[in-house]
């Protein structure tokens, strides 16, 4: 299993597990169904409890300075590969457990379940769970196009592409086409390319050249 075998298995959630949040704060913003979160970890996993389990760590409550009070829960998920048990992976989530309405000050009763949920889907993000979501590049229809590069190159990464592509005899078009085979790379080549992968194109780059030698 490579690193990114996971996160890979786990980025792009169905659209039947998205609906889009209409009005509010986070109006625009995509929803994931919990469900298919518990769904994803066990299809990758196992069951819970045996391929994948958590652990409420903490449960507390925070005053606002007015009459809202929020609730919050820290949790730690496990995943088992193999015959081993993962470190602990952590998660914070919150949700309002007193909300202030027109009618007065409104109790939620599911506060703290909800706490548990939002804390579980921050903890498997860092597996990669709906990663295409949180990074905008997926809504549950189409990808999304950025508008600008990710991140820019440095003179010196762009240097050291070229410096590559040439010792390898290799045109753009064949650097284009590394980074559309390579899912990691990035969703819109060459230009949101992320600086952390320069190593590993360099690294595709001389084994293209040396399979066309």
């Amino acid at each position: 299993m490579s690193n990114m075998d996971v996160y890979q298995a786990l980025r792009r959630p169905p659209e039947t597990a998205l609906k889009a949040i209409r009005g509010g704060r986070l109006s625009g913003m995509t929803d994931i169904n919990p469900q298919w979160r518990y769904e994803a970890l066990t299809e990758q996993f196992g069951p819970c409890g045996v391929g994948w389990r958590y652990e409420i760590v903490r449960l507390w409550t925070e005053a606002t300075g007015g009459e809202t009070i929020m609730a919050f829960a820290q949790v730690y998920l496990y995943v088992k590969v193999g015959d081993e048990w993962s470190a602990p992976i952590p998660g914070v989530g919150g949700n309002q457990l007193v909300a202030v309405e027109k009618s007065g000050p409104h109790p939620n009763d599911e506060a703290y379940k909800m706490c548990i949920t939002d804390a579980l889907g921050t903890a498997a993000k860092m597996l990669g769970l709906a990663a295409d979501i949180y990074a905008g590049l997926w809504d549950g229809s189409k990808y999304a196009e950025p508008d600008a590069p990710v991140c820019e190159l440095r003179k010196t990464d762009i240097a050291l592409i070229k410096k590559a592509r040439e010792a390898a005899t290799l045109t753009q078009a064949d650097v284009v086409a590394i980074l559309k085979e390579s899912p990691f790379f990035c969703e819109n080549p060459p230009h949101d390319l992320l600086r952390i992968h320069v190593g590993k194109l360099v690294m595709a780059i001389e084994e293209m050249g040396k399979a066309k030698a």
